[in-house]
């Protein structure tokens, strides 16, 4: 990245120049690379199975995220749980990593998880289980 982009950066997180200096001495050009990279993708996670939902998430409800994992509220349900939130924020964390390490992380066997709730049946409210993908951005 030239300098301009650097300065871009330092003003979009809101660094100070020694921050941006601390945090170009350890990042790697392949890093920064894939944090440009990541900037073009949504990460959708997808109601896969529910039941007992107090918050009535549905099968086939949604969530959207940018690459950097800023919920896009507009395009989710109006109510969201925050049990399942929790839970998806593991999740996000997760694809990122596998992003910014060069894998695919679609191509995991693991993509489910699930609400903290562990539903009636073993002695709490409801169940929720979604599946987690991460795709190019369309507009």
């Amino acid at each position: 990245m030239d300098e301009g982009g650097w300065n871009l950066f330092k003003e979009h997180i809101g660094y100070t120049d020694e921050e941006l200096k601390l945090f170009r001495e350890r990042v790697k050009d392949e890093e920064l690379s894939r944090a440009m990279e990541i900037t073009g993708k949504t990460i959708i996670a997808e109601v896969v199975e529910s039941h007992g939902c107090n918050s009535r998430h549905l099968k086939g409800d949604r969530f959207f995220l940018d690459g950097a994992g800023n919920l896009l509220s507009k395009l989710c349900p109006k109510r969201m749980c925050i049990y399942l939130m929790g839970a998806l924020e593991t999740a996000v964390f997760g694809v990122q990593e596998l992003f910014y390490a060069g894998a695919d992380p679609n191509n995991v066997q693991f993509k489910r998880f699930g609400c903290r709730d562990v539903g009636v049946k073993c002695g709490g409210w409801g169940r929720v289980v979604m599946e987690i993908k991460m795709v190019d951005r369309t507009k």
